[in-house]
């Protein structure tokens, strides 16, 4: 006989959690199916750990509400639950005069996100917030902040599973089916597994329309395409002399290789952006070149031999390159037509900041 549950939570990583957690203290039954041994191993653990304000989004979009929204519930659940973090604040940086026009544009375009605290500072202002700092221009965001994803992941599995939320690690969901009577999904493990669930939310990341196009009854056409955005970062040999992070102007697909802190104070610099077409962690040592001539534009005293391969992580696109980046989507029956089905589709930046934001935001589709 194959069990029914309420509610089935597919992936574990800082997203999923959130969303269980969530479901949990509403009064829902829920299961998080992960195929890994562990939680948060992907895109969660393979980040710039950064609490962003929610200053370049597009304005109107899910990245911009979620991120602000998300940015002041983040700090909020780090405090009650003494999650490590700092509100260390960052600085946006212009190393030619040609980009001070775009300080202000990034300004005007924050504020109408709901970001108001982005003081614009001169060159002599930025030194003294950070005198090896090189630059004609900055913003300062004090907002933006640092925090440790994996006990940020702990804190939220286990509220979660004080609410009655069960995690199964090692199983993979590797087909579906939909039901009258719900969503029919087989597992992989150390047993092979069927189990019905009135709700599904496909939290999978990089694996997300893979898994949407394994449930026979799901639409082909209501799946986005995938790609794969890598970002590769590396660690700095020794303190730096910054206590902020330090981010250039945006570029396409991502927001430049910048330097950020762990609580500890070591830098590390990334992610650049490399489109593959294989999940790859590998950091090519030859990268660095790139890294030394972007990171010397705003820190020219920075040694040669002082960076190291750190890790890489990988954003799932739903647009490839060349194009402006699509905003989050969340696809319910409205739009593929499966009662019960929620799919997560191009969750990468701001997702961890935007997590607690996006689990409301769930409750609210799931009651609809």
């Amino acid at each position: 006989m194959t069990e029914t549950i309420d509610t089935v939570v597919i992936g574990a990583g800082v997203i999923g959690l959130a969303c269980a957690r969530m479901l949990a203290r509403s009064g829902r039954e829920v299961l998080i199916i992960e195929q890994h041994r562990s939680f948060g191993t992907e895109i969660s653990s393979r980040n710039s750990e950064v609490i962003h304000a929610g200053i370049y989004y597009p304005r109107g979009s899910k990245k911009a509400e979620f991120c602000v929204r998300g940015k002041h519930l983040l700090y909020d659940f780090c405090d009650e639950y003494l999650v490590p973090h700092g509100r260390i604040g960052k600085l946006i940086v212009a190393t030619n005069p040609k980009q001070l026009p775009q300080l202000e544009d990034i300004r005007q375009h924050a504020k109408r996100n709901g970001v108001t605290d982005l003081s614009l500072l001169s060159a002599e202002d930025a030194k003294q917030y950070e005198s090896e700092i090189s630059c004609v221009g900055a913003l300062l965001s004090p907002s933006t902040g640092i925090i440790d994803s994996r006990a940020f992941m702990l804190a939220l599995l286990g509220d979660a599973e004080r609410h009655g939320a069960a995690l199964a690690l090692g199983s993979q969901v590797v087909a579906g089916r939909v039901e009258s009577e719900g969503i029919l999904l087989e597992l992989l493990g150390e047993k092979h597994l069927a189990l019905r669930a009135k709700h599904v939310i496909n939290a999978t990341g990089l694996r997300a329309t893979f898994l949407s196009k394994s449930i026979i009854g799901v639409p082909a056409p209501s799946v986005p395409d995938n790609f794969y955005a890598k970002g590769n970062y590396f660690s700095h040999v020794g303190k730096v002399p910054f206590s902020r992070l330090i981010y250039p102007l945006p570029e396409p697909g991502g927001l430049g290789v910048h330097l950020t802190l762990d609580l500890a104070g070591q830098a590390k610099f990334g992610p650049d952006v490399e489109w593959v077409t294989e999940i790859d962690y590998k950091v090519d040592p030859s990268r660095s070149q790139s890294f030394y001539n972007a990171i010397r534009a705003y820190w020219p005293s920075l040694k040669d031999d002082s960076l190291i391969p750190a890790y890489a992580g990988i954003r799932p696109k739903i647009v490839g390159p060349g194009t402006i980046d699509a905003d989050f989507i969340f696809q319910t029956r409205r739009d593929h037509g499966v009662r019960g089905l929620i799919n997560f589709f191009g969750l990468e930046s701001p997702g961890l900041t935007a997590s607690l934001a996006i689990a409301e935001h769930v409750i609210s589709l799931i009651e609809e």
